[in-house]
C-alpha cells in the first residue's frame, strides 16, 4: 500500500528526495509523468461551476495548478519541513511574489543590504513605486536590525549566506526582533539549499529558492519556489499567482523533480570540493581576501557552523590588481567557465562588479566589499585536483 503524504514526513531525507509525493497515473509509470497540458475538462457544467467556486478540489487550469508541478511542490515542502509550497517560473518570480503578495501601500520592509542585484532592484526601486518603504541594514550588524525593528514593520527580507559576499545573518535573533515588530520574515536560502540550512526552524515565516541553482543544478531550466504556512500560501500567495501568472511549466517541474533525486549526493560533493578549493586559495599568492563560511577566517564562521551543516558551493575572493588582474585570471582559466549562474555541476566564476551587481552605484558596491578585484566562484562536481590545477596555472600565468 502506498504511504500517504503525512506518513512521508517521517521518511529519511534521501527517501523523501527520491520518492516524496510521487503520484502515478493509471499506467503506473516508474518515473513521474509530465502533464503537458494547459486545461482540464469537466464531466458536467455543474462540476465546472463548483471547481471555480473552490467548492471541490481539482485541477482547473495549469496557470493555477498542474499535477507535475504539484508533485514538485509537495516533495520540496517535505524536504524543507514546510506546510505548503508553490512553484514559480524563476527564483526572481518567487522573491517578487513572496514580497508583493504580502505588502501593501503604506507598509514598511526592512531588508539586508547584501542581497542579489535583482532583489536589490525590487526592494529599492520597484516596491517604493507602490508606496512601500524599504529600509536597508547591514545584515551582520545586529544593532542595526534592532534599530530598524524598534518601530513597527511589515516584512523582513534577507539572504544568508548572501550573494556574493557570503555574509551570515543570525536568523533566530533577526526573526525574534522582526516578530516583535509585527513583521513577516522572508529568507532567500538559495546558497544554503534546503539541505544545509532550515530557516523555518529559526523562526522564518517564508523561504524562497531559485530552483535553477542547486535543485536543477545542471544548467537545464529555470524555476523558483516559495515555502510557508498553509495560511500564507492560501490567503496571500495563491490569489497573487492565480491572477498574475508566474507559473512554472510542467516540463521544468519534471526536470526539477529529477534534480531533487540527486540533490543530496551533489550538494555533498559541492561542499567537499569547495572546502578543499577554499583552503588552497587561502594559501595562494595574489589573493588579498577570501570568504567561505567553513573557513575559520570567515568573519561569521561560528554563526555559520551553528546555522548550517556544511559550507556550501560558493567561494568569494579578491585578487590584487583590481579589474585588470581579475579579468586576466578569468581569461586564463581552462576548465572553470565564466558564467553568472551558480550551484551547477560545472564550476563557474564571475566578476560581480561588472555582471550580477553592476547596477549598484560604485559606493554601494564598495560598502558591500564588491571591489574591482572581487570574484565569485561556484565550485562544481569535477575532480577537485583538476580544479586546483586550473586555478594554479591561471594564477601563475
Amino acid at each position: 500500500m502506498k504511504a500517504d503524504y503525512e506518513t512521508q514526513r517521517d521518511w529519511a531525507l534521501n527517501t523523501q528526495l527520491v520518492r516524496g509525493a510521487t503520484e502515478r497515473s493509471q499506467f503506473e509509470e516508474t518515473s513521474e509523468a509530465i502533464y503537458l497540458n494547459s486545461g482540464y475538462v469537466y464531466k458536467t457544467a455543474e462540476e465546472a461551476e463548483k471547481a471555480f467556486k473552490n467548492e471541490i478540489e481539482r485541477y482547473v487550469y495549469s496557470r493555477f495548478r498542474n499535477p507535475t508541478v504539484a508533485m514538485f511542490e509537495k516533495r520540496l515542502a517535505l524536504i524543507e519541513g514546510a506546510e505548503e509550497c508553490r512553484a514559480m517560473a524563476s527564483g526572481m518570480a518567487a522573491v517578487y511574489a513572496a514580497l508583493a503578495s504580502h505588502l501593501s501601500t503604506g507598509q514598511r520592509l526592512v531588508a539586508s543590504r547584501a542581497i542579489f542585484g535583482s532583489c536589490q532592484y525590487i526592494c529599492a526601486e520597484l516596491l517604493p513605486r507602490f508606496g512601500i518603504k524599504t529600509d536597508f541594514v547591514d545584515g551582520s550588524d545586529l544593532a542595526q536590525w534592532k534599530a530598524a525593528l524598534s518601530t513597527p514593520a511589515d516584512a523582513v527580507f534577507l539572504e544568508s549566506p548572501s550573494n556574493p559576499g557570503l555574509e551570515m545573518i543570525d536568523l533566530k535573533a533577526v526573526c525574534d526582533l522582526a516578530h516583535k515588530a509585527g513583521a513577516l520574515v522572508i529568507v532567500d536560502n538559495v546558497f544554503a539549499t534546503p539541505l544545509l540550512q532550515k530557516p523555518l526552524t529559526f523562526g522564518a515565516d517564508v523561504v524562497v529558492y531559485s530552483a535553477t541553482k542547486h535543485i536543477d543544478g545542471q544548467g537545464r531550466c529555470l524555476g523558483g519556489a516559495v515555502l510557508s504556512s498553509k495560511q500564507f500560501i492560501t490567503d496571500k500567495l495563491t490569489p497573487f499567482m492565480r491572477h498574475t501568472g508566474p507559473s512554472l511549466s510542467p516540463f521544468n517541474a519534471w526536470v526539477l523533480l529529477k534534480g531533487l533525486e540527486t540533490l543530496e549526493l551533489r550538494v555533498q560533493r559541492h561542499c567537499e570540493n569547495a572546502l578543499t578549493v577554499a583552503r588552497a586559495l587561502e594559501k595562494q599568492k595574489g589573493i588579498t581576501r577570501i570568504l567561505y563560511p567553513w573557513l575559520p577566517s570567515h568573519p561569521q564562521h561560528a554563526l555559520a557552523k551553528a546555522q548550517m551543516s556544511a559550507g556550501g558551493s560558493v567561494i568569494s575572493f579578491e585578487v590584487a590588481g583590481g579589474k585588470e588582474a581579475a579579468f586576466r585570471l578569468l581569461n586564463r582559466l581552462k576548465i572553470i567557465d565564466i558564467s553568472n549562474n551558480l550551484g551547477d555541476a560545472k564550476s563557474l566564476i564571475c566578476h560581480p562588479a561588472t555582471t550580477t551587481h553592476q547596477r549598484l552605484p560604485p559606493e554601494e558596491r564598495a560598502h558591500l566589499g564588491i571591489t574591482e578585484g572581487f570574484l565569485r566562484l561556484s565550485v562544481g562536481l569535477e575532480n577537485v585536483d583538476d580544479l586546483l590545477a586550473d586555478l594554479a596555472q591561471a594564477f601563475q600565468s
